[in-house]
């Protein structure tokens, strides 16, 4: 399909099948224009959001929505609907971070019945699969699109929030799901809540001006509100629950291995990037002499760099243990003995972050040469083990000793039990008529433009083309399986 190239011809396009009524082609149009933006790694933290792409959604959605208004029979309004939450999502998954906040909302929040219902646009969502992550919450239940086209997905979506007729809405949605967006209407009865987890991407909904638009870290928060002019945000924190700091029997004794862990999904780690993970984690077991465990999905790809980099270096094969998946990363670091986390890079994770601090283990974090929202950095405690060479890295592991990791560990579950306990979150939602105040920014971060500069010109190479191309096939695969 060919790309889009100018923002005039896309205007004319979608004003032309807005006026003929072809609202399916619209969301199309307007959703692969998100992915070509999306899938294009350079683009990254430097693009967030769309007023024109959200006011094209907004304007098919409320044709539509007016459609469905005049067509309902009485009989099908809900009229027991007064304490009902519908939660918008594009897609749940059974890992991640993204559907554990979802859960954590409606467990969290006001007692309401609540309702989630999924789009299906970025792929389908094996029900099955993550119904767990709702066990106990008796008030939920999860309704899938059929599959169909986007009109068709809308139409659904629309007749959905005009049967139930919540009080409240939350949207979830991924970055492209231009039905998710089209949905919500101004005038449709409900509070909209705008949860801005698409982040450091091109993401519809971000200019729905009529919606509480909320940002779940610092980083976020200060985006939105000093560079995107979005005056009215709000901060919601993200949280985990408390599962205890380490036994004491668990501290590292002075000339114990150092086990180290990162946890994270292979869309944070194998982006383009001037460093890789693939290359640092041997690097870093060569100097620390120690063990790296990686929790969560990776190529095989990765995995074949990883053990032969080991192997060309001397490292033990069982210097690295790959665990595609893990109920809870805050016990895995537990029952490892894992006494220094190292946030993934070049995409840092939120969640994970949180959980190791709350878990009370030792933090390293890399510095994104281009954009702090990429780090994690703000939501850290003051003092954490900062890098952005690897030599820094390498240097750190190979001198650090156990008295400073345990120092560093208290200083993480201190700042868990400051900011990210679930207290944090259940008040907030409780008493949403009073925001919490704005998250502050820590000192220490600044981006490096030389090395990104460096880093674009390394991607536009050759051999950086053909990454940046597969990088690109495997996000546009992911996008289509709906």
């Amino acid at each position: 399909m060919a790309l889009i190239r100018s923002i005039a011809t896309l205007q004319e396009t979608l004003d032309t099948q807005i006026a003929q009524g072809d609202l399916d082609s619209a969301l199309h149009l307007i959703h692969r224009t998100v992915d070509q933006v999306f899938c294009e790694p350079i683009n990254t933290a430097q693009i967030f959001g769309s007023k024109l792409l959200d006011e094209y959604c907004q304007k098919a959605g409320a044709i539509n929505w007016r459609r469905i208004q005049n067509s309902a029979q009485p009989a099908h309004r809900n009229n027991e609907s007064g304490n009902t939450v519908v939660y918008v999502a594009s897609r749940l998954y059974d890992f991640g971070g993204h559907t554990p906040v979802v859960a954590d909302i409606i467990r969290l929040g006001p007692s309401a019945r609540s309702i989630i219902l999924i789009t299906g646009t970025v792929g389908a969502t094996n029900l099955a699969a993550i119904r767990h992550r709702f066990e106990g919450l008796t008030q939920v239940s999860l309704e899938c699109a059929p599959h169909g086209t986007f009109l068709e997905k809308l139409n659904w979506l629309q007749r959905k929030l005009l049967e139930f007729s919540p009080s409240t809405v939350w949207l979830f949605n991924h970055n492209q799901d231009s039905v998710a967006v089209a949905a919500v209407q101004p005038d449709a009865g409900y509070r909209l809540r705008y949860y801005h987890h698409g982040d450091h991407q091109l993401c519809l909904g971000v200019y729905l001006d009529y919606a509480d638009h909320i940002d779940p870290h610092p980083m976020g928060f200060h985006n939105c509100r000093d560079h995107l002019g979005i005056q009215n945000n709000r901060y919601l924190p993200l949280t985990v629950k408390d599962h205890g700091a380490p036994p004491a029997k668990e501290a590292r004794t002075s000339d114990a291995m150092l086990i180290t862990c990162t946890a994270a999904s292979r869309g944070k780690i194998e982006a383009p990037y001037f460093i890789n993970y693939a290359d640092v984690i041997p690097e870093m077991l060569h100097a620390s002499g120690g063990k790296h465990i990686h929790i969560g999905p990776l190529s095989s790809m990765t995995l074949w760099r990883i053990r032969r980099a080991m192997r060309k270096l001397g490292v033990p094969d069982n210097g690295f243990v790959h665990i595609p998946y893990v109920r809870s990363v805050w016990d895995a670091l537990h029952e490892y003995r894992v006494n220094l986390y190292i946030t993934s890079f070049p995409y840092s994770g939120g969640r994970t972050l949180i959980e190791a601090m709350g878990a009370g283990v030792a933090v390293a974090l890399h510095l994104h040469c281009r954009s702090r929202l990429l780090s994690s950095f703000d939501m850290a405690f003051e003092g954490a083990m900062l890098w952005r060479s690897p030599s820094e890295l390498y240097k750190y592991v190979q001198q650090t000793d156990a008295e400073t990791l345990r120092q560093q560990g208290k200083a993480a579950r201190k700042k868990y039990l400051e900011c990210y306990r679930e207290e944090a979150l259940a008040g907030a939602l409780i008493n949403w008529e009073h925001p919490l105040p704005p998250p502050p920014l820590l000192k220490g971060y600044t981006p490096d433009k030389l090395q990104q500069a460096l880093d674009i010109t390394n991607q536009v190479s050759f051999i950086g083309a053909l990454h940046r191309v597969l990088c690109r096939a495997v996000r546009r695969w992911k996008s289509s399986q709906a």
